[in-house]
């Protein structure tokens, strides 16, 4: 299973399949070097936070474990054809032990963002060892997903999506982008049936749980869905409440406001899920997406989860193929030197990120500087025709 990628997460585009001489000039090349350099030290912080145990962070949250551990496999310097270093080692042997019984990657609950973080961090690590590991993982997160009220029906507005964790409460955009994307990039690891025959995600009922979190009436049967046009297209975080609150429509009706970092995991989820570029619900996000692109802000949030942002960003951006993002007058935008640019400027002296926000837990460096360097690592894979 050894990968430098995370499959379909980076395309690898031309390196290797054509001569070198034959290559275009690469307009990223100074970018690239500094990106490469900002990683190391980014995650030479990270290491030296580690706990002797193995684990990063708080041991009751693997989700920072598995973070850290994924910036640091992921790292263009890291050889990942070689035996790990010892500290990796024991970190990856730490995440691995915190497996329960029912498959779940979990100690102080949040079970499906503990076991979707630590399921993509087992498969950056690109060990077959740590395969079964994943193999029962998945099965928890696809167990996670609700289906109550009458069986096969999405009779209610949570069927479909998938919460925290013992479906008592909510379904949420955040955890059920969180788990899809596991899913996504772990699937290789059952596709030669080596594990004999495993369930699957329910994708239609997922779909119609995607649609009923997007802003746009045509495919959300839901009553709230608005064409606003500062709305349409974007994402909230549940059927019915959005983060970002409501908006006064004026005619005594409201909306829920769409706003960006949900956004990006709606574009990622729905890319996963397998729909076509031409697809309205595609379409439609694209769009607002690029009418409300920034780097300055999360778009419709402020500075509230806005390294979250950033990294959701790379990830929908890259895997749906976007090179220049279409922006609301037409013109287009290199996203990718846009946001790795940003991200330089805001590392720290010691080699971490911080958001000043602690808003989702965003004042943690350990979490912010997970959350950039794989962005900063997904920058620099997709660029188009390069390793």
């Amino acid at each position: 299973m050894k990968s430098r990628t995370l499959l379909p997460l980076v395309t690898l585009g031309l390196a290797g399949l054509v001569p070198a001489q034959d290559l275009p000039p690469n307009p990223y090349l100074s970018l690239q070097n500094e990106m490469k350099q900002a990683i190391a030290r980014g995650n030479a912080y990270l290491v030296g936070q580690q706990h002797e145990d193995g684990y990063w962070g708080d041991p009751e949250l693997p989700a920072l474990t598995a973070l850290a551990l994924t910036s640091v496999v992921r790292d263009p310097s890291f050889d990942i054809g070689r035996p790990f270093p010892d500290n990796i080692k024991k970190g990856f042997e730490w995440l691995v032990a915190q497996q329960k019984e029912d498959g779940g990657i979990y100690n102080r609950g949040l079970a499906t963002y503990n076991t979707a973080t630590a399921v993509t961090a087992l498969v950056a690590s690109g060990r077959d060892i740590y395969e079964p590991a994943i193999v029962r993982a998945r099965k928890f997160l696809i167990g996670e997903q609700w289906d109550i009220g009458s069986e096969g029906e999405a009779d209610n507005k949570n069927d479909g999506g998938i919460g925290y964790g013992s479906k008592n409460d909510h379904t949420d955009l955040s955890n059920t982008y969180l788990a899809i994307e596991a899913l996504a990039l772990s699937k290789k690891v059952i596709e030669d049936g080596k594990f004999g025959d495993q369930p699957e995600l329910d994708w239609d009922a997922a779909i119609t749980f995607l649609s009923r979190c997007q802003n746009l009436p045509g495919t959300n049967d839901q009553d709230w869905a608005s064409d606003n046009p500062e709305d349409v297209g974007g994402f909230i975080y549940t059927p019915g409440s959005s983060k970002a609150g409501e908006r006064d429509l004026g005619d005594g009706r409201v909306a829920l406001r769409s706003y960006g970092s949900i956004s990006y995991a709606g574009l990622l989820s729905l890319i996963y899920a397998e729909l076509k570029p031409d697809d309205p619900r595609v379409v439609a996000v694209k769009k607002w997406l690029g009418k409300n692109f920034t780097l300055d802000e999360n778009p419709g949030m402020g500075a509230e989860g806005l390294y979250y942002y950033y990294q959701a960003m790379s990830k929908a951006l890259s895997v749906a193929g976007i090179d220049r993002l279409v922006l609301e007058d037409g013109s287009t935008v290199d996203w990718r030197s846009k946001l790795a640019s940003r991200l330089l400027t805001l590392q720290r002296e010691n080699g971490s990120w911080v958001n000043d926000n602690g808003r989702w837990m965003e004042s943690n460096a350990i979490l912010v500087s997970s959350y950039t360097i794989m962005a900063l690592e997904q920058v620099y894979y997709s660029i188009p025709g390069r390793p």
